[in-house]
């Protein structure tokens, strides 16, 4: 697979994705959030500081915030955090710790969620690699998956939480997926928000290097 457009554009619900690559010498980083629920779609992305977080757009309409909203980003140092949930900040707090992503990831698991039970996905980049995982329920079991890659110009790594819409929502299953990088920063964000179902899609955060970008369905995008 060598186009990330065309892979959204053939799936309605990937749910929450994360892609992690290099163009022209910058690392680019991706997280965008769907929903289904009109409490998912209630969000918006807001960023203050190195950290990116999930907001409720109507406060009134906020029904349960345990799964919806978080720190989605994170930076420690130099290495930069990227995940579908509080495990953010599990993972800021053991790299604190000079614990490292395996160690911190060992005390959490798929979210709680029945009869989906979200797989949680993390990113983690270091210099001039990356790690990625997934933690999800097979069985009765937690199932902590992770995935070490080095940055090369014009690829990337995409994970998601589920392989495609369903109900329940089947979780994503097979190693990351790789893509071509082929556009700027400019270019890149709106095709990939483009390509994000119009019914489905909540927001995305899109980074090249030191320039990035957000889009918020509430807002008008």
């Amino acid at each position: 697979m060598s186009d990330i457009f065309e892979y959204l554009n053939n799936n309605t619900y990937p749910g929450r994705g994360i892609l992690v690559g290099k163009y022209a010498d910058e690392i680019v980083i991706a997280y965008f959030i769907m929903g289904r629920s009109e409490n998912s779609r209630n969000r918006v992305f807001r960023k203050k500081d190195d950290v990116l977080y999930t907001k409720a757009y109507d406060e009134s309409k906020l029904k349960d915030p345990s799964l919806i909203i978080y720190n989605a980003i994170r930076e420690y140092k130099t290495k930069i955090i990227v995940t579908n949930g509080d495990q953010t900040d599990t993972i800021f707090e053991y790299l604190a710790d000079d614990k490292d992503l395996k160690q911190a990831l060992a005390t959490r698991e798929y979210e709680p969620d029945a009869p989906n039970y979200t797989p949680r996905i993390s990113a983690l980049i270091d210099g001039n690699s990356y790690q990625i995982s997934i933690l999800k329920k097979e069985n009765e079991a937690c199932a902590r998956i992770f995935y070490d890659y080095e940055f090369i110009d014009g690829k990337a790594h995409f994970i998601s939480t589920y392989d495609h819409d369903g109900d329940p929502l089947p979780a994503f299953s097979s190693a990351p997926l790789e893509f071509s990088i082929e556009d700027d920063f400019e270019g890149f964000g709106q095709k990939l928000w483009d390509s994000l179902n119009k019914d489905n899609r909540v927001s995305l955060y899109v980074r090249f290097g030191g320039k990035e970008k957000i889009f918020n369905r509430n807002e008008g995008d």
